[in-house]
Parts: structure tokens; sequence; C-alpha cells
């Protein structure tokens, strides 16, 4: 198995896409295993923030191109695109917050998956592109990832010229939250995913949910929802602490219930 979990006494899941050779491509079995990997952190209770990352020179150079090339039939692309498309939809669905953490390169799906997590940080000399263009496979799947999280025209370069963005860029348009030096990339990413941990594990996966779901809503039926969303948070226990706590000055104790 190519992926590999680290599991941190802060609540933090560590995941490592450990495939260098390939440039951690999201290949069958990675994608497969990833899968897997985010389906059983998403349901362990100790884990309360994944970080995702990659081995070697670089983050994910997308799909394995060889493997995409033996294919051949169309029922076998369209299984690998579909699943590819569960991995994705798994960490913007699931109770998580998933960040990622990139050096090196994240090309096509592997820009996808970036962007697809709720956070990023990169290193400074990182680069990100859409480039199927350039071997005649338009990046229609990483598109809808990266579409929600940039503007029109950014998108529209990055998939027509297939040319990769530096980070300072991808910070500009929205596709990552920072960069950091190398040294850095690791100590920050962590300090992110530690106050993220420090809050209750229930707010964070109700408000998570509530996020992505009023983004594909019309504004009065996403006031309609969150209203409704707001109300359930009310009546959990963590909230009534956490006012409690706040009126008292003092640090919430969070039963996550």
């Amino acid at each position: 198995m190519n992926i590999k979990v680290k599991n941190l006494s802060s609540g933090i899941s560590i995941v490592i896409i450990n495939e260098p050779k390939t440039y951690n491509s999201l290949s069958f079995q990675n994608l497969t295993d990833l899968l897997k990997v985010f389906k059983k952190l998403d349901r362990d209770k100790k884990t309360k923030v994944i970080i995702i990352e990659g081995s070697g020179r670089g983050f994910s150079a997308g799909h394995n191109l060889k493997e995409v090339k033996n294919l051949k039939v169309r029922n076998k692309y369209q299984k690998l695109f579909n699943l590819c498309s569960k991995l994705m939809l798994q960490i913007v669905e699931g109770k998580k917050p998933v960040i990622a953490k990139v050096h090196g390169a994240a090309y096509a799906a592997g820009c996808q998956l970036v962007a697809s997590c709720d956070l990023a940080y990169s290193t400074s000399d990182a680069l990100f592109a859409t480039p199927g263009v350039n071997i005649g496979l338009f990046c229609s799947t990483p598109m809808v990832a990266v579409s929600r999280k940039i503007n029109r025209k950014p998108m529209m370069k990055m998939l027509l010229t297939g040319e990769p963005i530096k980070a300072n860029y991808a910070k500009e348009i929205g596709l990552i939250n920072d960069y950091f030096s190398k040294s850095k990339l690791n100590s920050e990413t962590l300090k992110i995913a530690k106050k993220i941990a420090s809050k209750s594990n229930l707010t964070i996966k109700i408000g998570k949910q509530a996020f992505y779901k009023q983004l594909e809503m019309p504004l009065r039926k996403a006031y309609s929802y969150t209203s409704k969303m707001m109300t359930l948070n009310m009546m959990a226990m963590d909230a009534k602490e956490g006012i409690s706590a706040f009126l008292e000055k003092r640090q919430p104790n969070w039963k996550n219930k």
C-alpha cells in the first residue's frame, strides 16, 4: 500500500501518498486506498483534523498516464474518473476538516485534490496546473474542484493554456490559503491543524457540512437552511458550554455532544 497514515496525539492524522517514483500519481490503486483511508478516518473518533501530503519531489502529478493509456476501453476510463470523483466528494462531504500540505507540483487531478481540501498550504516554490490541454485531454474533472475555489477568468486561463501557476498567484486567486518556506511549511500547517483540533468536533462537523451545502443554494434557501443548522447546533451541549465558558471567561470543556 502506497498510502501511509501517521496519527499524532493532538488528534491530527497525516495521510501521505508514498509513491515518489510516479510522482504520487492518483492511480486506480492509490485512489482506492485513499478512499478507504479517508472513510476510516472519518469514522475515527480520535481524528479531529486530516492533513494530506505527498512524498519525494512533490505533491501529486495527477493520474498515472501510463496506466490511463493502457486502459483502452470506455468503461475502464469511466471507472477511473468516477473513482477519482468519489474520493474528492468524500473529502468535501466528510466530517473532518482536510488540509492539503503541498510541495513541488500539484498537477491535473493532483491540483483537483488540493482544491477539494478545506484548506491548503504550500511551499513558496510550489506549482499548480491543470495541464490536460497539452496532451489532448481537457482537465474536466479537475476543473470542478478548482473552479469552485477560484474565479472564472484565472480558471479558464489555467485550463486553456495548461501553464502552471506559482504559489504567490495561487494564494492571490484563492486556490491556497498561504505559502511558506520549505523549513516552515510543516510547523505552520500543524499550527493551524492544532488550532482547529482544539475546537468542538461536533461544531466543526455541523459547520463544514453547512458551508458546502449552502454554497450551492439560492440566497433565500441558504438562509433558511443555515437557520435550521444554527438551531440544531444551539441545541448541542457544546454550544451551551461554549457560551457559558465565554461569559465566565474560562476555557471550554468540549463534550462533542
